[in-house]
């Protein structure tokens, strides 16, 4: 405020010493005076712009170089040095923080890629660079699809469906298994994270190789016991009390046995991804009555069963597979509703998509559990099933089935009322 008073008083004074030559001396001489201070301060005002001009177009923009001023530019100037030195600082305190950033990022074990709105690279640290083949100097700006070739890869960044990982198998180098992950932050940016999974790759393999094999080395023994043991069961000559209970014993325990060799050989085979899925069109109808006479045999006429058919569309998928899940679904039902309970196989199109569902008026499922269910051997009440001869398997069967088919598993259930488990096949499956 102080130099607009100033500026003011100094025309001030300008026209009050042209006032007084004008009584003095006459009006030339006033207007002469007036017009020369008005041209001084003309060119004292453009000296002071071209040399403000000047130093916007110089590179170096530091409080030292900005020129010196006189008057009132004076103190343009100074204000304009203290913005640049408080700026100044700024940037430092962010170039820090942005340094400390990338030190950070460059120290984790997971690799970290920048991309813009359309998929660019911005920024990578040296893990990321090792994960994906990728060289910062070299490639930022160019489109990460440029670079990551792979089919699953593009499908999944075009998809935009980022709420589960993508695990990929690095072609360029071998063995290394990654995990890719896409978050999005800020304005349209994402942030790829990639981490290296391979030893828990391994391990998961060696998992399921043991499973498998030793599955398949238990079953040979366990067909031949319960051989024997059935013929031990039926022969006349055998002490009837305590040698027929124990027969019947082991002989029940050796079934159960071979059915959870044979689910967990199944299991395997499912989760084998050189295991392709043989598929073909399946007849959803035929294959329904097929296993509702195994459904009415399981029940012995115990439940009242019945089989809605509402549509007549055909799966593409495999029947074995497809058998083995609705299977599953239908058994549990009968394992878990009581004698003269109903239940009901249905088959329907809605939405466009496929669904295939069994309700029960059984026992119910309380809500904490529905979500382990598909869990491998996650029981609600472990002697409830080990009296329907329930392995723990069958539900995860179940799952790992429907990813196969890219189909989803919907439960709902109410204590005491019965439950309702619901398959939907996504519409391009239906024939």
């Amino acid at each position: 405020m102080s130099d607009i008073w100033q500026r003011s008083s100094n025309i001030l004074l300008v026209i009050v010493i042209a006032a007084v030559l004008w009584m003095i001396f006459g009006a030339v001489k006033a207007l002469i005076f007036f017009s020369a201070a008005l041209l001084w301060m003309v060119f004292h005002h453009v000296r002071h712009l071209v040399a403000l001009e000047r130093w916007l177009q110089r590179s170096d923009h530091s409080p030292a170089s900005i020129p010196a001023g006189f008057g009132a530019w004076d103190d343009v100037f100074a204000h304009l040095a203290r913005y640049v030195r408080q700026h100044s600082q700024s940037q430092e305190l962010l170039s820090l923080a942005l340094e400390r950033m990338r030190n950070v990022t460059s120290a984790m074990p997971d690799g970290i890629v920048i991309l813009d709105e359309v998929d660019r690279i911005e920024w990578c640290n040296r893990v990321a660079e090792q994960h994906l083949g990728i060289h910062l100097s070299l490639d930022a700006g160019q489109q990460i699809t440029y670079l990551v070739r792979q089919i699953p890869f593009v499908e999944y960044l075009a998809a935009r469906q980022y709420s589960s990982p993508l695990i990929l198998k690095q072609t360029r180098l071998k063995g290394l298994i990654i995990s890719l992950q896409l978050v999005p932050y800020g304005y349209n940016q994402k942030l790829l994270i990639s981490r290296d999974i391979t030893r828990f790759e391994k391990i998961e393999t060696m998992r399921r190789d043991f499973i498998a094999n030793v599955s398949h080395e238990l079953r040979t023994p366990l067909t031949v016991i319960g051989g024997f043991l059935e013929t031990l069961s039926a022969d006349d000559n055998v002490n009837t009390g305590f040698n027929k209970r124990a027969l019947a014993l082991m002989t029940e325990q050796t079934t159960r046995m071979q059915r959870l060799i044979e689910d967990l050989l199944i299991l395997s085979r499912l989760e084998n991804e050189q295991n392709k899925i043989n598929e073909k069109a399946v007849d959803v109808v035929s294959l329904l009555h097929k296993i509702l006479q195994d459904a009415e045999s399981l029940s012995a006429g115990r439940h009242q069963i019945k089989l809605n058919i509402a549509a007549q569309d055909q799966l593409m998928g495999s029947e074995e597979e497809l058998r083995s899940a609705f299977g599953n679904l239908i058994s549990n039902a009968i394992r878990y509703t009581p004698d003269r309970g109903e239940i009901s196989i249905n088959w329907e199109k809605h939405n466009g998509q496929g669904l295939f569902f069994v309700q029960d008026s059984g026992i119910g499922i309380e809500a904490e559990h529905i979500p382990r269910l598909t869990e491998r051997f996650y029981r609600i009440d472990s002697s409830r099933s080990r009296e329907t001869g329930g392995t723990g398997l069958g539900l995860a069967i179940v799952k790992h089935v429907l990813n196969r088919h890219e189909a989803r598993l919907e439960i709902t259930s109410q204590v005491g009322k019965g439950s309702r488990f619901s398959i939907w096949f996504p519409a391009e499956r239906l024939i």
